[in-house]
């Protein structure tokens, strides 16, 4: 049998490498890496179904901002600071005026009063600028939190907001707060003299179930103490999160607040649904859009960025939670048989390469495809890139899941000429520490790859 040729275009050396990305425009971060550190893969730890979160709770609206598109006359203030200050770092004019064309087309898709949302996915899919707060309202649309009618928005973003609050307020208390507004609810006297201290419950008032000590299964502390587990994984899985960047890590006031909403974000989660809980690394899925939507030059859109980016981080976990489950590992939907998809589509576009990693090198494609695909590519690429790269796969009208596929066979394609060329050791350890490589290529390959 003849061997399965692949087009010239994809084999290319102007997309073996290129220069790094102009750096974002961040008010934290002044110098991140060239390329990203690439931690050792998460394991897969016990992961029950997904469940269904409980039905919405009706909650009164709360005072909101609409969302507000940039200006038109924002799109002359492209270049100012937008920390292109990375070393040996320069941005082609071209490029400029192409970004400038296409903040414009998306200023002027964002103020129509219906978004057609057909044509802001086709302009999202070759990237977003960063300023402005065009992403942040931009995903928003595309994960489904914003109606495309945006007389609609105020009152969406009033009734979501309110019941995140009213989450937090049930979700995140100890039992000890829980049994103390339960008896004010019922119409407590704190000055009661049976009452030990404001607030608190006599001895002989407490239940069985009430007790610390209880062991059943409805007891408030028993459920109480299940999550402390799941507590200590989140706490310790955030303060790692991109500590490269000083909004995410370190000891300042901003980091410290915004490690705690993104606590705050994943506990609420993993409370409901309990099928799924937390599974290590989701906190790299939360970051980027929490990111985005903090560094809103909206003050009233940055001041919901948690409410916010927890519903987007629902939306978005929903495509991608059957690769949490470990119930589900060996099934149609599990992540080995997603990767068994991965492997599949390289056969198909380039048998050559598949073979002589598969069966010359015997590389087993979960040894560096599982966290591709479970972090959704955040761990490969610096910060900038992936958020390139996000913009590509939540735009893509077949969803995020089959755009990441095809991302993930370009990148092993892009490399294809050194991994024919190198054993089991080298090319493992090329994968899972990918190179610097041309984003917009990179894309570029991957939508050839989409099967017509």
């Amino acid at each position: 049998m003849a061997k399965k040729g692949i087009p010239e275009w994809l084999n290319s050396s102007l997309w073996s490498s290129s220069p790094p990305p102009p750096l974002i425009d961040d008010r934290h971060l002044r110098n991140p890496p060239a390329t990203s550190v690439t931690p050792p893969s998460p394991p897969i730890v016990e992961r029950p179904p997904f469940s269904s979160s409980p039905s919405a709770i009706t909650t009164a609206p709360a005072p909101s901002l609409p969302v507000r598109p940039p200006s038109k006359s924002e799109i002359n203030d492209l270049q100012n600071g937008s920390g292109n200050d990375g070393a040996g770092t320069e941005t082609p004019a071209a490029s400029s005026v192409e970004d400038v064309s296409r903040k414009a087309q998306v200023v002027a898709e964002l103020s129509k009063k219906v978004i057609d949302l057909k044509e802001l996915r086709k302009i999202a899919s070759q990237g977003l600028p960063d300023d402005a707060g065009i992403r942040s309202i931009v995903w928003k649309l595309l994960l489904g939190y914003l109606s495309p009618d945006r007389s609609l928005w105020s009152s969406e973003l009033a009734k979501k907001r309110s019941q995140y609050k009213q989450f937090k307020e049930e979700l995140l208390m100890n039992p000890s707060e829980v049994t103390r507004k339960m008896d004010k609810s019922k119409g407590g006297d704190s000055n009661d003299p049976k009452v030990e201290s404001p607030g608190a419950l006599s001895r002989s008032e407490i239940t069985h179930e009430d007790h610390p000590l209880s062991l059943g299964t409805t007891s408030l502390w028993n459920n109480f103490f299940k999550d402390t587990e799941v507590l200590e994984q989140i706490d310790r899985d955030v303060m790692r999160t991109h500590p490269d960047m000083h909004f995410f890590s370190g000891d300042s006031a901003v980091a410290k607040s915004n490690q705690d909403a993104l606590k705050n974000i994943l506990t609420i989660f993993a409370k409901l649904n309990p099928g799924i809980r937390y599974v290590q690394g989701m906190n790299e899925i939360l970051a980027p859009i929490f990111y985005i939507f903090k560094n809103d030059p909206e003050k009233g859109n940055a001041a919901y960025a948690e409410s916010d980016a927890f519903f987007c981080f629902v939306e978005l976990m929903s495509g991608f939670r059957d690769n949490f489950c470990q119930q589900l590992d060996n099934s149609v939907v599990g992540i080995r048989y997603t990767i068994t998809r991965l492997s599949l589509l390289l056969k198909h576009h380039d048998e050559e390469l598949w073979r002589h990693l598969e069966v010359t090198t015997k590389i087993n494609p979960q040894f560096y495809a599982f966290r591709w695909i479970t972090l959704l590519l955040t761990q490969e690429f610096n910060f900038v890139e992936s958020l390139h790269i996000w913009d590509t796969l939540l735009s893509d009208p077949e969803g995020p899941q089959e755009t990441l596929l095809r991302i993930c066979c370009a990148m092993l394609i892009l490399v294809r000429r050194r991994l024919l060329a190198g054993d089991f050791t080298s090319n493992l350890k090329l994968l899972q520490n990918y190179p610097p490589t041309n984003i917009s290529h990179m894309l570029y390959v991957a939508d050839k790859l989409r099967t017509k």
